[in-house]
This record gives structure tokens, C-alpha cells and sequence, in this order.
């Protein structure tokens, strides 16, 4: 065989004759590369006739039994070299029911069906059939249907074409077996222990619990994280260097090779029915896990050597070989030791089968109807194991509207909640408006004006206000919340700001004070405003709680410490709580027992909110937008520098300090580590105090000092008594330094985009042109292309919604902390489903606010919430 044509053919029978005859050396079988194979032989320039004979042999080849392949095999390899005789016809009968091995009464009790072969879609009800004599059968080509190979052609006295159903398998009637006996055993139950799935013993229940894994309903709910879409994989020719591929191919060959002293190489011949690559893998261990003439997916980057294709270091896995068959997608669920994927798939194949139809659908079925959503049953069914893309897409959107739709109910039923109980009402009239306004060292900007008048409207009424203010850094959040904090003074009622950390706390203790100090309450006594955080103690402390209980304080600014026992207001009218995504949603509402009226809720959050969160985490609140930035902040120009421009940045820095500024270092770790390769604050700063910059004072800060240090330092800073601050994230909020213009940030791809710019906005708070300097030595263009983007604008909004694309809610601001009930499958980025879960609820809870008329759906939000997100 000299045409490379057939050399690839001849390699695949040898493939064949090791594998025994299974029709497995390609993709689908040789009947499924006969057609492609045929156009490359016709590209060679081979005999029209030649390349006829082959292809219907490869044809008849892959219709055969094992038995007769050998023969045919033997054909094409002569008909190769010349000799073009057509094969005769072949036997596919069925095995003699003799043949099939009895099934005992009590097979699959223990851990010996761990063993069984995964059983393809659609043999689990196929029973046995009477099948045809041989004679009648002869295998033609199916038009217009590829990858499907061959069909029947049953031939009668008016010789009419049909398809007879599959052939019975020994596997399928085990398994059949099987379940009849399971059923005589054990109820059909969703909660039941997972053993009662047959090869479910003790040792796979424990492995399976390692995956959360033990109820027979966790099994359904246990959902692939991606698939391998078999009808979409790339075949070998038609790689191309430098692209990152997956490949469904047969590993023909292994062999290592020695290189140098200590190292070993091992190359592969990776081969499919388009043509061969080399594999190259520098861990000689490799060799243990493959095997030659096993079928694999193989990941990796394509390169190219002396002309020929190569992948180095692919990943590889097992294949549900009944799928690249069909061209199906095929699931790949996360996984723990001791069990493989293919092995999961059988097991959640298995219970769906048996499992599925007792699933009670929580959804009504008009609003299925209205959104086009298929039924629970359904959806398990194609998100295991879909039929094509556009069923897989549809089931995963069903269950990911059930999840945002228990979301927008328990939102919405918490706002109803709130909303039945009164409030004081806390109007605050022109001229007390006038008056706040007055004591202020500059004039509102127009968002600021709109979003006061917002909450305004809000505190006069006596439904209790829960609205959340979000701005971006620097815009004046603080002297909006202050208004609010005047509302309630001015009508003889108390207010409570809770901030997330000390640092903060007392910032804004200091900025409240200096607003509101110099305004009298209506009984014409002064404005006192109090600080409660964990390191007031002592006598200061009990009188902050005396006078918080006896109405001579009018303020209290704090930490968690406001929400401990012992605290009691003796008429709280507003809370305020600050940077509202460090707390969860359970602490929002803490402060409402610190009094026994309800009071108002203002939230705020100097982190942009992008749209389909506020839909979501903060779905039962009003939201309003400071979007205006403050006359005299100037633009903070960001760029991104590779270490080796670090010298360049420090002299940079050197002449802002001699010119009278002052900068920040920010680095992600308070002390280096063996396992990251990141720069250390603790390090670092040594290093930049006696050797980079001797001749300034260059300060510490990190998470690990103590309250007090931090201060001490803080303080130090703003004083001038520091030219530099080296720093952890720290200083993302609390430190208002107008005279600090560099903020230089190592690492910075192991930052999001909203932390980065959080830490941007320490600087640009005065008159003098500020700068943001991002040192990464990150090379992936995915990490790079996110600093590049902020370095391309300061709006933090837009920002937030590229974040929260990136990264995703859990990176964004942490949904555990948010209080947010985890999801399993559906995303926070889907704001067209968002939309469509957030109106169904309305209208739901519009027509049946307590949803007595849907008790399953009511239980399931009450679970979503009370579980976060575990409704099985």
C-alpha cells in the first residue's frame, strides 16, 4: 500500500485485529469513514473501481458480526493491493437465546454490578425479537443521514425497503432483569439511601457521598458541569497550529524516550480517519494510564514539528463510546476519588430511567406554558443526557428560571413582609433640608439632590423605606446618608449607620459629626453623634449604650457591634448600613430589633451594582444611583506595566513624593508563600524601605495588626508623617487621603475588576493629577485584556457589569456573604431570565400572595432559602 490512503487503512485493520474485531479503530466505525475516506482516495488519484469495492466492503465490515469481520478484513487488504472482488454477504443474526447468560434472582444486591458496561439510550426497553435469515439481509448505504453507517435492507416479494428495531443485547436484557427484580425489592423512593441503586454498595455510597451524593434524588440533581458534543468535535485534518482543540481519537502507538540524564519524553500516535499526529507527554508515569489501541479525548494546544501536527501534554479521558457513536452530547459531571465519570453516568442513566417520573414538578403549568419551559421530569432527563444542543440549552434554562424564580419570590414576599408593618414617618421639611444643606463645605451635585429627594419621599410615609443607594467612589454617598441621618433628628428619632470594619466606623463617625455637630434637635439640644465598635469598652462604652436607651444620643455609628445583645434604641427611626455587600441579607434587617417599631432601611454600596444583581441580591429594595461625580475630581489615568518597568514606576513615584504627594503599594498577601508566587506587603516593604527608598518614611499595613496599629499608622499617613503606605487590601475602603496621587498595585490579575478600581479610588480625592499603575506579569490574554479594561475607563458601573461577566457573582462580591442561597445552574450575567423569573413572580404572588394555591412551589422557596439553594 503505497498511497497514504491506504496506509491509514491498513493501520486501522491493525488496530481492528488488536481490539478484537469491534469496529472501534475509528470514529463510528470504518462504515462511518467510508464516505470521507472515499474522497480522500479519490484526492490520491486511486481507481475509480478500487475505491467502490473498498468503501462497500468498509461498509459491509462495519454491518457484520465479529465473527465474520476477520474475513472482510482480509478483503480490503486485497482489494488494496489490486484485487477487487466484491465480498460476499454476511451473517448479522442476533446471538441464539442460548447464548445469553441467565441473570440470577439477586444481581445487582452489592458492589459486583460496579462491573456492568453502561447501557446505550433506547435499549432499556427493547425486548427480544424474532430476527430474519441472514440471506435477507444485506447492508446499504443510508442516504442523507451521515455518521449513521448502515441500515437494513430487508428484502420481501414486493421488495420493499424497511428498518427493523435494534437487535437484543445480553446487556440489555440483564439489565432488564435487574430492575424487575429491584422493584420486587424496594419501593420506588426519591429520598431514598443511593444503595438502592443496583451496583450501589457501601464503598460507592461513601464516594458518593464525598460528592454530596446520598439520596437517590441528590443522584438526579447532581448536574454535568459541561459535555463533549460528539457531533461537533474536530477531526485531525482539520487542525490548525496554535489552536486550543478537543479530538476524539485512537492512541496507535506509545513509546518513551530518554532525553538528557534524568528526563524521559513519552510520544504517542494519535490517529483518526483523517490522518495521525504525534502526543508528547514529559511525565513517563503517562504510560501507566494509556493504553495502545484504546479510543480517548484527547485536550491540548496544536503545534507543529518538522511538518508534522503535534498536541504536548494533552489531557485525556474515557469515552461514552454509545454517544460518539451517535453524535450525541455526552456529560462530564464534577467528580471525587474513586469515581469516574463514566462510571457517574451509568448511575445517573440508571436512576433517571427508573426516578425521573416521580419528580413532582414545583412549577405551575401555566407559567411553563407562558415561558415555554418543559416540564422538571423533562428537563432532568435532556440536561443529563440531551438529545442535541438545543434541548440541552432549553433544559438548563428551565431549571435556571426555577432557581431565579424562588429568588424573586422570597424577595418579593420579604419586601410584602416589611411593608405591612409601620414605620414612623420621618418627613423632613424644606427648611430643615435647608439647614443640612447649609453646614456643607460644598454644593450637592444634581445626583445627589434626585436620589436625597428619593429617600425624602420614602421617610414621610409610614411603610417603612428599604432603598438602596449605590455610587461610585468618591461620588458623595456620605453626605446623602448624612441627610437621611438629619430626617430623623429633626423629628426627636434615633438613627444607626453600621459600616463593615473599624477603619470605616470611625471615618464615618468623624465626617457624621463634623455635618450634623453643629445642627440642635427640635428640644434645642445639640446633635450627639456616638461611635459603638468592638474597641470601645469600658465606661465609654456603657454610657454609648445609656444613652442610646435613654434618647440623649441621637446617632450611633458602628460596627457589628451595633447588632450584639445589649444594645437597645429607645426610638430607632433609620438604619443605615454601609458597603452592604460585606454583611448578609440576615444582617440587614438585625437592626429592626433593636427597636420595637420598625424603622427605615437605607443601604449603601461604593461597589457598582450591575443591573441583574439588583434584580436579584437586592430584590426587595429600591435602588437608587448616584451617578454624578463631584465638580474637581480629576480623572485617574490607569495603565498597566510588566515588572520589568518597575524601576521606571519607582522613580515615577520618587519625583510625586519630592513634589510634595504621596503614594500607595498595594500587594495581594500580607507574607510571601511557597505556594503563590506573589509579592508579600511584609517583604516588600522592608525591601522598599532600605533599598528603593531610603531617604522616605515608608509605612505598613495589613489585616494582621491590630486595631489600634492600624489607626496609629492610618493617622500617621494622612498626617504626612509617611511618604509611602505599603499596603494589603485594607485600604480598599476607609482611608481618605487627598493628598495621595500613585497607587501602584503588584499582581494585579489576582484582583477583580471592582476591587481594583476600589483601590484606585484611594487616590484622585484632591486637586492634583492622580495616576493608577497595574504591575502584572501575567501573559494570558483573557487576565490582560480585563486590565486593559480598566485602564480604558473610570466609570465604575460599567466596570461592575464586565466584572460580574468575568468573573462571575461568587468572584464579584462573594454570594455566600451576600446572604444570596447558592445556585446550581443558573447565572447572574442571564439577565433576559432574570427578567422573565422576576415578572412570573409578580404575577404569581399579585393573584396568591401567600401561594396557597402552589403549597409544592411555596415549599420550595421556603427550602431554596432555608437550605440555601438545596430544594432536592
Amino acid at each position: 500500500m503505497a498511497a497514504p490512503v491506504l496506509t491509514r487503512l491498513e493501520r486501522i485493520l491493525d488496530l481492528e485485529e488488536k481490539q478484537g474485531w469491534r469496529n472501534r479503530g475509528v470514529i463510528g466505525g470504518l462504515q462511518a469513514m467510508a464516505e470521507r475516506w472515499s474522497v480522500d482516495a479519490r484526492a490520491a488519484g486511486l481507481d475509480a473501481t478500487q475505491i467502490n469495492v473498498l468503501v462497500e466492503s468498509m461498509r459491509a465490515y462495519g454491518a457484520a458480526t465479529p465473527t465474520d469481520r476477520p474475513t472482510l478484513a482480509a478483503q480490503i487488504r486485497r482489494a488494496a493491493t489490486g484485487d477487487y472482488a466484491l465480498p460476499p454477504p454476511v451473517s448479522t443474526a442476533a446471538p441464539a437465546v442460548s447464548e445469553i447468560p441467565e441473570v440470577p434472582a439477586a444481581y445487582g444486591d452489592d458492589e459486583t454490578d460496579d462491573s456492568l458496561p453502561a447501557i446505550p439510550a433506547g435499549e432499556a426497553e427493547q425486548q427480544a425479537v424474532e430476527t430474519e435469515p441472514a440471506s435477507s439481509v444485506r447492508p446499504v448505504a443510508m442516504t442523507g443521514q451521515p455518521g449513521l453507517g448502515v441500515a437494513y435492507e430487508h428484502m420481501d416479494e414486493d421488495d420493499e425497503l424497511a428498518i427493523p428495531p435494534p437487535e437484543p443485547t445480553h446487556v440489555a436484557q440483564a439489565r432488564i432483569a435487574r430492575q424487575k427484580a429491584r422493584d420486587r425489592r424496594n419501593p420506588r423512593d426519591l429520598q431514598a439511601r443511593v444503595t438502592i441503586i443496583s451496583g450501589v454498595g457501601e464503598t460507592t455510597a461513601e464516594q458518593l457521598a464525598r460528592l454530596g451524593i446520598e439520596k437517590v434524588v441528590d443522584l438526579l440533581w447532581h448536574l454535568p458541569i459541561r459535555y463533549d458534543d460528539y457531533s461537533q468535535m474536530r477531526t485531525i485534518d482539520s487542525l490548525r497550529p496554535g489552536e486550543q482543540v478537543t479530538i476524539i481519537a485512537n492512541l496507535w502507538e506509545i513509546r518513551e524516550r530518554k532525553i538528557g540524564v534524568n528526563r524521559v519524553m513519552v510520544q504517542g500516535i494519535l490517529g483518526d480517519s483523517t490522518g495521525t499526529l504525534h502526543a508528547t507527554w514529559w511525565n513517563r508515569w503517562i504510560t501507566r494510564q494509556l493504553k495502545p489501541g484504546s479510543m480517548l479525548r484527547f485536550s491540548g494546544k496544536v503545534g507543529l514539528y518538522m511538518g508534522q501536527k503535534t498536541l504536548d501534554n494533552p489531557a485525556f479521558e474515557d469515552l461514552d463510546e454509545e454517544r460518539v457513536a451517535t453524535g450525541r452530547m455526552s456529560p462530564v459531571y464534577p467528580l471525587t476519588e474513586g469515581v469516574h465519570n463514566n462510571r457517574l453516568r451509568t448511575l445517573i442513566f440508571d436512576a433517571l430511567d427508573t426516578y425521573a417520573p416521580l419528580v413532582e414538578d414545583p412549577l405551575p403549568a401555566d407559567v411553563c406554558e407562558a415561558y415555554d419551559l418543559p416540564d422538571l421530569p423533562t428537563a432532568l432527563n435532556q440536561v443529563h443526557f440531551p438529545d442535541d444542543q438545543a434541548q440541552m440549552m432549553r433544559a438548563r434554562r428551565r431549571l435556571a428560571f426555577e432557581e431565579l424564580l424562588y429568588i424573586q419570590l422570597g424577595m418579593q414576599q420579604r419586601r410584602a413582609t416589611l411593608r405591612q408593618e409601620a414605620a414612623q414617618p420621618l418627613p423632613l421639611g424644606d427648611d430643615a433640608f435647608e439647614q443640612y444643606v447649609a453646614t456643607l463645605p460644598f454644593a450637592l451635585t444634581g445626583a445627589q439632590q434626585r436620589v436625597i429627594g428619593e429617600m425624602r419621599l420614602d421617610l414621610g410615609r409610614t411603610v417603612p423605606m428599604t432603598r438602596l443607594v449605590q455610587g461610585d467612589v468618591g461620588s458623595g454617598k456620605t453626605a446623602v446618608a448624612a441627610a437621611a441621618l438629619w430626617a430623623a433628628v429633626a423629628t426627636s428619632a434615633q438613627a444607626a449607620l453600621l459600616a463593615p470594619t473599624q477603619i470605616l466606623a470611625e471615618q464615618h463617625h468623624g465626617s457624621i459629626s463634623r455635618m450634623l455637630g453643629q445642627l440642635v434637635r427640635p428640644d434645642g439640644k445639640p446633635t450627639r453623634v456616638a461611635l459603638l465598635t468592638g474597641r470601645v469598652t469600658g465606661q465609654e462604652r456603657e454610657q454609648a449604650l445609656a444613652g442610646l436607651a435613654d434618647g440623649s444620643i441621637d446617632i450611633a455609628v458602628g460596627t457589628t457591634a451595633l447588632i450584639q445583645e445589649g444594645v437597645e434604641f429607645k426610638n430607632l427611626g433609620l438604619a443605615i448600613v454601609d458597603e452592604q455587600h460585606r454583611f448578609g441579607v440576615e444582617q440587614r434587617g438585625a437592626l429592626r430589633t433593636r427597636t420595637s417599631t420598625q424603622p427605615h432601611l437605607l443601604v449603601m454600596s461604593a461597589t457598582p451594582i450591575p443591573r441583574s444583581l439588583a434584580l436579584t441580591v437586592y430584590g426587595d429594595l429600591d435602588v437608587s444611583r448616584i451617578d454624578e461625580m463631584p465638580p474637581g475630581r480629576t480623572p485617574i489615568k490607569t495603565r498597566r506595566f510588566t515588572p520589568a518597568e518597575r524601576e521606571r514606576l519607582y522613580s515615577f513615584m520618587r519625583r510625586e513624593v519630592e513634589a510634595g504627594r504621596q503614594a500607595y503599594v498595594i500587594y495581594p498577601l500580607v507574607e510571601e508563600s511557597d505556594k503563590l508566587d506573589v509579592g508579600a506587603a511584609v517583604d516588600e516593604h522592608k525591601r522598599l524601605q532600605e533599598t528603593i527608598f531610603p531617604e522616605f518614611n515608608v509605612g505598613l499595613l495589613h489585616g494582621r495588626m491590630t486595631g489600634s496599629e492600624k489607626d496609629q499608622v492610618m493617622r500617621d499617613f494622612a498626617a504626612g508623617r509617611y511618604q509611602i503606605l505599603v499596603s494589603t487590601t485594607v485600604i480598599e475602603v476607609g482611608i481618605d487621603v487627598p493628598n495621595a496621587t500613585v497607587m501602584v498595585v503588584e499582581d494585579a490579575e489576582r484582583f477583580g475588576l471592582a476591587q481594583l478600581h476600589q483601590l484606585r479610588g484611594r487616590v484622585g480625592r484632591g486637586e492634583h493629577a492622580s495616576y493608577c499603575a497595574l504591575i502584572s506579569r501575567t501573559e494570558i490574554p483573557d487576565v490582560r485584556e480585563r486590565l486593559e479594561i480598566l485602564a480604558g475607563t473610570n466609570d465604575g458601573f460599567v466596570l461592575a457589569e464586565k466584572d460580574l461577566e468575568l468573573r462571575g457573582p461568587g468572584d464579584f462580591f462573594g454570594t455566600r456573604q451576600s446572604g444570596l442561597p447558592n445556585l446550581r445552574i443558573a447565572h447572574l450575567t442571564d439577565i433576559e431570565t432574570i427578567a422573565a423569573a422576576r415578572q412570573a413572580a409578580l404575577k404569581l404572588l399579585a393573584a396568591d400572595p401567600m401561594l396557597a394555591r402552589h403549597p409544592l412551589l411555596q415549599r420550595q422557596v421556603e427550602r431554596f432559602w432555608r437550605g440555601h439553594g438545596d430544594v432536592n
